[in-house]
């Protein structure tokens, strides 16, 4: 499993997670990402900032009701044997 390097705005250490899933909606990348690499643990949605060209990719954890439920429906199709 892949695993990606998040720095929380304003911590001085970033937070290590694996990705599950990667999905494209409306020309929007999004990670699904969780903090274990095996069994039960949290789940994050991801969404990419980042502008054409740049090197480094930049992730927003997406945390608004609407577009948290809309995608992670997207995930749960591509994951049906996970427990979203």
């Amino acid at each position: 499993m892949e695993k990606v390097n998040f720095m929380p705005e304003g911590e001085e250490r970033a937070a290590q997670f694996y990705v599950l899933e990667q999905t494209m909606i409306g020309g929007v990348s999004y990670l699904l990402v969780t903090d274990t690499e095996e069994g039960d643990g949290e789940a994050w949605i991801l969404k990419d900032l980042s502008g054409d060209g740049e090197t480094e990719a930049l992730y927003q954890m997406v945390e608004d009701d609407e577009p948290l439920e809309a995608v992670g429906r997207v995930f749960a199709q591509l994951l049906e044997d996970v427990d979203l």
